[in-house]
């Protein structure tokens, strides 16, 4: 059956983007010029053509063509030999009509996925730099690496096809590419010295499920309900996309217009209701209410503040405002929760009654202008903080447009199966040597669950790309503030290294490049030479790399003591930056105490006066937990819990 799936899933979804009866000669984005094809293999080449064509494939690298015929529906799919690495190349596929395409390697092929932590490029982001930035996008000239983004795109059904192009590693198209995903690459070739093709699909904050193929989430039943509704729609798609379409021209519609009416002095807003501010709408009788509220307030200037610059402050607002006084516009903010502080100009100020009025726009969630009332005042700028008016109290307030509170289903990126189906199915069969994913941090506080969901996820992809257990190489998440316990997502990264059990995977630890106060760590070209060292220990096979730090094997009970021991440690363990810290140890009870820590030779001895017959051993088992144990190598050791049934 598995032999059958993609041929199936290729005919029913070439169907769908041209029409059987006169299709053009149509293959994936995938296929272009620059694009680097698995040396040493059968690689796939599919596409659509008109039924019952004849398909002529060829490489100039080969004197050998191959041939088939397209089917029915058009589909066809054939596979061509691949020498060992080396290019240019060209690859010509000939049908009805003839494409050739340039600029061809043979070289190693690898997929990158996850969120964020994976997305984020070279060039960095605003409030997430990346370590020598400007120096690294300057520097990067690797014309044998190419580079490929798939677009992103969500779907409730498998797709065939995706948008992205191929381009050479250069300082315009390295700038934007992921930049965890290219030091991976650019480690690959320093040592490999043969042509790199990283294909790149992430999405920022989303989860391991929205990556994992439908049949493969109904094997674990946690996402059965959500991915039934899904199944309900998708055969609607059309209808449900169009009012949704229909929607969102209104809401474009109810932004671009701003009722200047409302902003005036003169305006009349006896029909208005009047809202206790500050307070979230929602509180204020609300709950369901996502758009656009305005609110006016009347406020007495005193005689002594006329013709003089004030200053306005009006604490958090959700999630955007436009703020007016008098009928002109002082300053508007696109920001969820900042506090909003505006100067207003001295020729606006009159003695007497002055006219505050305020657009709130809200998108999801709570909405309102928020805070305490100490937050929402008006001053001169040098004037004592007694002097100032006080704007809490009640404001007149007019809803002028109500959105849909529910977002589109079919838009929510965490929806289980879309991302498998819009940016990973697209990529299957392209031939792969493996796969690199950086990926996590949405799915804590559900350790449990990754658990087996992580797992699933490898498995699916190795089944629908039928290479065998291809490289799955992973990025363990690093040290981050997530959450008031402070042990929000040990158990998390613990999962994640339990998922080693999987053949042919490896786990990179980077709790001692974190950032506990940036969930984006800046140092991704660590990242990515770790990534590399297990490319280039398990997969090409080269010698005296040691891949990973201490993962944890086992422990042994003596008496008081837990001797726990550890893979990667050969040589021996070493403490970086004193003792050793972050072990605890439990007895029978379950009670977590700290425990003393010392290493000998490849073991570490844990023990606590307080636990005479200790039975359960942890390390960084906090949120914000940075390692000291390492290897000879320099890598760090894994978080742990020696029972994984402790991890709620």
């Amino acid at each position: 059956m598995k032999k059958n799936t993609i041929y199936i899933q290729l005919v029913l979804l070439f169907s769908l983007l041209v029409s059987a009866a006169s299709a053009k000669l149509t293959l994936p984005a995938l296929f272009a010029d620059h694009m680097v094809l698995q040396q040493q293999a059968n690689v796939p080449v599919w596409g659509l053509a008109n039924p019952g064509q004849k398909i002529v494939l060829s490489g100039s690298w080969s004197d050998v063509k191959v041939t088939t015929r397209a089917d029915q529906k058009g589909a066809f799919m054939v596979k061509i030999k691949t020498p060992a690495a080396g290019g240019p190349y060209t690859l010509t596929v000939t049908a009805d009509q003839t494409i050739t395409f340039q600029d061809v390697m043979i070289g190693e092929v690898w997929i990158c996925s996850g969120q964020s932590n994976m997305e984020m490029p070279v060039q960095g982001w605003p409030g997430a730099d990346l370590d020598n930035s400007s120096q690294e996008i300057e520097n990067a000239d690797y014309p044998a690496i190419r580079l490929f983004t798939v677009a992103r795109n969500i779907s409730l059904f498998p797709r065939s096809s995706c948008e992205g192009s191929w381009s050479r590693c250069a300082p315009a198209s390295v700038a934007s590419f992921s930049a965890a995903a290219y030091f991976f690459g650019r480690e690959l070739y320093r040592k490999l010295k043969v042509p790199i093709g990283l294909i790149h699909s992430s999405w920022g904050g989303t989860v391991a499920e929205a990556w994992t193929s439908n049949a493969a989430l109904r094997t674990l039943g946690d996402f059965d309900s959500t991915l039934n509704t899904l199944d309900a729609i998708a055969p609607h798609i059309k209808s449900v996309e169009a009012k949704y379409k229909t929607e969102q021209s209104a809401w474009k519609k109810a932004l671009a217009h701003i009722e200047t009416a409302y902003t005036q002095a003169g305006y009349k807003d006896s029909d208005w209701k009047e809202m206790k501010v500050p307070t979230t709408w929602e509180n204020a009788g609300y709950p369901n209410l996502d758009g656009i509220v305005w609110f006016r307030k009347k406020v007495n200037i005193p005689a002594k503040w006329a013709g003089e610059p004030l200053q306005i402050e009006l604490g958090p607002i959700d999630d955007n405002d436009i703020t007016y006084f008098n009928g002109q516009r002082i300053g508007s903010t696109e920001n969820w929760m900042a506090p909003r502080s505006y100067n207003i100009p001295g020729n606006l100020i009159k003695q007497g009654e002055n006219t505050i009025a305020i657009r709130v726009t809200d998108v999801q969630g709570n909405g309102g202008i928020d805070g305490v009332p100490g937050d929402l005042k008006i001053y001169p700028k040098n004037a004592a903080a007694d002097q100032a008016l006080s704007l809490s109290g009640n404001w007149k307030y007019k809803i002028a447009f109500t959105k849909d509170s529910e977002p589109l289903i079919t838009q929510n990126a965490n929806n289980p199966s879309v991302l498998y189906n819009g940016m990973i199915a697209p990529l299957i069969p392209f031939c792969i040597r493996g796969a690199i994913w950086y990926q996590g941090e949405s799915n804590v506080g559900r350790a449990a669950q990754y658990a087996k969901l992580f797992p699933t996820l490898i498995r699916n992809w190795r089944d629908q790309w039928q290479q065998g257990n291809f490289p799955f190489y992973y990025v363990q998440i690093a040290p981050y503030k997530y959450g008031a316990t402070g042990r929000t997502s040990a158990a998390l990264r613990d999962a994640q290294r339990t998922t080693l059990t999987l053949p042919n995977t490896g786990m990179v630890v980077s709790a001692d490049i974190g950032d506990t106060a940036n969930i984006h760590p800046a140092n991704k070209q660590e990242i990515g030479r770790r990534l590399a060292l297990w490319a280039l220990s398990a997969t090409y096979r080269k010698k005296d790399i040691v891949p990973s730090g201490p993962l944890f094997q086992g422990i042994k009970i003596q008496g008081n003591k837990a001797i726990v021991s550890f893979a990667y440690a050969r040589g021996g363990l070493i403490a970086k930056g004193g003792p050793l810290e972050h072990f605890e140890i439990a007895g029978k009870d379950g009670k977590f105490v700290p425990a003393t820590a010392t290493i000998q030779n490849d073991a570490v001895i844990v023990r606590a006066a307080q636990v005479t017959h200790p039975v359960t051993v942890r390390y960084c088992w906090t949120d914000t937990a940075i390692p000291h144990l390492y290897n000879k190598s320099g890598l760090p050791a894994s978080t742990f819990i020696s029972d994984t049934s402790l991890y709620q």
